[in-house]
């Protein structure tokens, strides 16, 4: 009951913010998918000079698909315009910009949002998470699949262009035929439009631009997510434990960034208030978040701090922290939950 009524009262609290100024998203959406394009463009033009120029210019623009991506994400929420119409087909669209198949990704972070820091719920639309007590019940193969896994060169690496060019290609296991066909559309349109660039400007120069957009956008999105969930005090109880308002708040990071990040992430980084209300679009989080105290005493992370992340590998469930392998005190027994509980590890790459 006092559960609820937590809820219920931040609900009311940021209630105001939820609503959608169709005004402001579509000034967001020329200020966001114009630039890109046009920056898109200099890139490919800029090759003629140097290569080394369109580098820059590449990076530039994956800002503005991780601005894009974010808009996405609105549309995949419902809190981008006020017409369900209108949200899905402008979230298709940039689900073919960004690489994402709309209703696939819809689905799993609906998901995440439901079991965010519950440990028995983990698997879909997260990232990885091994407890102390799991990494020492784990066989050896699993362990070494989780090192790897967990290893900043793979996540952020090689996870990119698993997770984007690969995983989001195919449908998960169970899908709906909704989801299935939006997936088989999503790659048709991503194919006939690749094809087509490739025909106008040649594969090379295809290529030499598009890589460093996709590959630093995907790096960009993945460490966003990744940094937001996993900081040393962050929040992870098991189902009869788990408090909805808690993960919110005390699982998901205030990621304070300077204000010229903040613009180009969409305010992603009031992510403990996207967690509470996933209806506040993007340009309300920030106004949402000064005018709630309660979401101020979340933990705020800068750029400098954040990349204290890295290290953090296990979840410790005695002291409610992340800790690193260094730091690991592997327990003397296993309790037959938690070797249960190691039969559903699968290693991948789930993080969005």
């Amino acid at each position: 009951m006092k559960q609820s009524n937590n809820i219920a009262e931040l609900k009311k609290k940021v209630a105001p913010y939820e609503q959608t100024d169709t005004k402001a998203s579509i000034r967001q959406l020329l200020n966001t998918v114009v630039p890109m394009l046009l920056l898109w463009y200099g890139a490919y033009l800029s090759l003629s000079v140097s290569f080394w120029l369109t580098l820059p210019i590449a990076v530039v623009t994956a800002g503005f698909v991780v601005r894009t991506f974010i808009i996405f994400h609105d549309c995949c929420h419902q809190s981008f315009f006020k017409s369900r119409l209108a949200n899905d087909t402008l979230g298709f669209i940039l689900g073919v910009i960004t690489l994402c198949p709309y209703q696939q990704w819809k689905n799993s972070h609906s998901i995440h949002h439901a079991t965010s820091s519950n440990l028995d719920k983990r698997g879909i639309g997260d990232i990885w998470i091994m407890t102390v007590e799991e990494y020492a019940a784990a066989p050896l193969w699993l362990r070494l699949s989780y090192r790897f896994y967990r290893h900043p060169l793979v996540m952020f690496g090689l996870g990119p262009i698993f997770v984007f060019l690969f995983q989001y290609r195919f449908n998960r296991k169970g899908a709906k035929s909704k989801e299935r066909i939006d997936t088989y559309m999503t790659n048709v349109v991503l194919v006939s439009l690749y094809a087509l660039m490739i025909w106008l400007i040649g594969w090379q120069a295809f290529v030499m631009v598009q890589l460093p957009v996709m590959f630093v956008s995907g790096l960009l999105g993945i460490w966003l997510f990744y940094v937001q969930h996993q900081f040393e005090d962050s929040y992870f109880e098991h189902e009869e434990e788990w408090s909805y308002v808690k993960a919110a708040v005390e699982g998901s990071s205030y990621y304070k960034l300077p204000k010229v990040l903040q613009w180009i992430t969409g305010n992603i980084g009031f992510h403990h208030v996207h967690h509470l209300s996933p209806k506040v679009p993007n340009y309300n989080l920030e106004k949402a978040h000064n005018a709630t105290p309660p979401l101020q005493k979340a933990t705020t992370i800068t750029l400098r701090t954040s990349f204290q992340s890295l290290k953090f590998k296990l979840w410790d469930e005695q002291a409610k922290n992340f800790i690193s392998f260094r730091e690991m005190k592997l327990p003397r027994s296993t309790s037959e939950s938690v070797t249960d509980r190691l039969k559903g590890q699968r290693p991948g790459l789930q993080g969005e």
